[in-house]
């Protein structure tokens, strides 16, 4: 007797004996719609992942023949959705697509087999900021016209300890060469230390030029994110669109000069008034300043004596005002330093 005649055998003597029909179906662990359907069709259990055994299954023999021909060197690097086809031409047939791709997921071997396998990239190493001019973050964004497919550049570097923008400029082109002459200047213009920077950039052609690396060989090194991962990048990413979604943002710029104008205005908002979440509600110049101490102190203060006041207005301790004492760029546990990447 089957499995499925045991289970209707014992469920009739169950309903027999008076049992209700949905309680027999959970001692039996089975939905009262399938002992339904089972009694109306004789046919076996469709379901996926079923307990039950199935009539037309591929026997080992068969399973064994498909796995040798999607893993022969003809095969290997072709999708079942491709094998299939050809082995009908050839007056072969073993299984469906589907059927194939079952097996090979259920053998651990739905990816590719040889060289044909995509690239693995390996994540970006994890750079920390305990000060000033140890990790810079740079990239390039595109800036609107009037002329429908028409561009200007704004090339934006961030130093990511303070968030302060450290470097800008405005060109109608990207250029490796434009690139280096900024690196340089805002360098020079913040003190860094030969050797001692760290730059982060992605895969772009000013970021990879001979002109770039010329330059940033005298400064440090650079890092680079994974290509299509935003993520690697974040701090960069995260300042385009404080810059965009800024009040009072043009969506267009008439010239050069125009953008230029409007930037160094933003700039300065950014870097003098703009409280980041990032660093404590500090401005990036009171952190580079290294006057955010102070103030976490005072605020510290002002909450100690609000508490004394009116102890009873807070249910827990009050707020605790943190000076950051480090900031992470691609860091191991992501979670753990998600609020470094919000602007």
């Amino acid at each position: 007797m089957s499995v499925r005649a045991q289970v209707l055998e014992s469920f009739s003597e169950a309903v027999k004996d008076g049992a209700r029909k949905k309680s027999a179906c959970e001692v039996l662990g089975i939905n009262l719609r399938t002992i339904q359907r089972w009694r109306n069709n004789l046919r076996d259990d469709m379901r996926k992942n079923n307990r039950f055994s199935v009539s037309n299954a591929l026997s080992k023999e068969e399973i064994k023949d498909v796995l040798e021909v999607i893993c022969s060197p003809r095969f290997r690097d072709l999708s079942p959705n491709q094998i299939v086809p050809i082995l009908a031409e050839n007056g072969l047939y073993f299984a469906s697509e589907s059927t194939m791709y079952r097996i090979l997921n259920r053998e651990g071997l739905l990816k590719h087999r040889t060289r044909a396998r995509a690239p693995e990239r390996n994540k970006p190493e994890e750079l920390k900021a305990t000060g000033p001019n140890q990790v810079w973050s740079w990239d390039i964004s595109y800036l609107r016209t009037y002329i429908h497919g028409v561009y200007m550049y704004l090339y934006l570097i961030l130093d990511i300890w303070d968030r302060s923008i450290v470097g800008w400029d405005i060109h109608e082109s990207e250029n490796g060469s434009l690139a280096a002459d900024l690196l340089r200047k805002s360098c020079m213009e913040n003190g860094v230390i030969s050797g001692e920077l760290a730059v982060h950039n992605d895969n772009g052609g000013p970021m990879i030029s001979c002109e770039f690396l010329s330059e940033l060989s005298r400064w440090g090194r650079a890092s680079y994110s994974r290509p299509g991962v935003s993520d690697d990048n974040p701090f960069s990413e995260s300042m385009f669109r404080t810059c965009k979604y800024h009040p009072g943002y043009p969506q267009v710029f008439e010239s050069v000069e125009n953008a230029c104008e409007w930037m160094a205005k933003f700039v300065k908002w950014y870097n003098y008034e703009h409280r980041h979440s990032g660093i404590g509600f500090v401005t990036p110049m009171q952190k580079r300043l290294g006057e955010d101490t102070a103030i976490m102190e005072k605020r510290i203060d002002t909450y100690k004596t609000a508490y004394a006041l009116h102890p009873e207005r807070w249910s827990r301790n009050t707020r605790r005002w943190k000076v950051v004492t480090e900031v992470i760029l691609n860091p191991v546990n992501r979670k753990k330093d998600r609020q470094e990447i919000a602007a």
